[in-house]
């Protein structure tokens, strides 16, 4: 079992009534898909805000980042970088910002 931390923004943090950073236990492979699905079970009321309820697609103004990379179109079973899965760097949520 591997301990990750997540970075979540604020408006999801205050749905799920947390203050800092998500500590989560993994089991096995630590990767997007991994980390997600240890998030959703942990807090339920996350379902559906960062992947589709039913492909389990990352939403669109959504974006994950680790070690300065953008993880967001990476393969979710891919996995995370080994500072992540190591507990050393988090693994960070990001509202993606459009406009003009």
């Amino acid at each position: 079992m591997t301990t990750i931390r997540i970075v979540l923004p604020a408006h999801l943090r205050t749905l799920a009534r947390l203050q800092g950073d998500v500590m989560l236990d993994v089991d096995g492979a630590v990767t997007q898909r991994s980390v997600l699905d240890a998030l959703e079970a942990r807090y339920p009321m996350l379902r559906g805000t960062l992947r589709d309820h039913t492909t389990k697609q990352r939403r669109p103004f959504v974006r994950f980042f680790a070690c300065c990379e953008d993880l967001s179109h990476e393969s979710p079973d891919a996995p995370l970088p080994e500072a992540v899965a190591n507990g050393t760097e988090p693994f960070l949520v990001i509202g993606a910002i459009a406009g003009g």
